[in-house]
C-alpha cells in the first residue's frame, strides 16, 4: 500500500523560504510520477509542480516558475518541493501525490493521480 506523508508547513512571513518533504512508502518508484498540489481555502485543488521518478523531468504551474523547486532523492523515498519568496497568495494546503505512469498528458491533472498524502498548512503572512 502506497503511503505518502507531508511534512514542512508553517506559518512564514512574505518573501520566506520554505521546504516541504514528502516521504513515500510502499512500493518503488520507478516509472512514477510525483506531483505537489495545494489548495486554498473555498478553492479547487491546482497543481504546482511534477517531477518523473525515473527520468527527472519536471513540470510547474507558471505561478510558481522561478520560485518553486521539485526534486527528489531515489534513496530515501522522498520528493521535495523548495518555496522561495513566497507571496500570500501562497498560502494553502499542500498535497503530495503519485500516479502510476508518469505521462506529460496527465502530470498536471489532479485526476491522473492514484494517491495522495493528508496534506500540510503553508500559511504566507503579509
Amino acid at each position: 500500500q502506497v503511503q505518502l506523508v507531508e511534512s514542512g508547513g508553517r506559518l512564514v512571513q512574505a518573501g520566506g523560504s520554505l521546504r516541504l518533504s514528502c516521504a513515500a512508502s510502499g512500493r518503488t518508484f520507478s516509472g512514477y510520477a510525483m506531483g505537489w498540489f495545494r489548495q486554498a481555502p473555498g478553492k479547487e485543488r491546482e497543481f504546482v509542480a511534477g517531477i518523473a521518478w525515473s527520468s527527472g523531468s519536471l513540470y510547474y504551474v507558471d505561478s510558481v516558475k522561478g520560485r518553486f523547486t521539485i526534486s527528489k532523492d531515489n534513496a530515501k523515498n522522498a520528493v521535495y518541493l523548495q518555496m522561495n519568496s513566497l507571496k500570500p497568495e501562497d498560502t494553502a494546503v499542500y498535497y503530495c501525490a503519485a500516479a502510476r505512469k508518469w505521462s506529460t498528458a496527465i502530470v498536471t491533472m489532479r485526476g491522473g493521480y492514484d494517491y495522495w498524502g493528508q496534506g500540510t498548512q503553508v500559511t504566507v503572512s503579509s
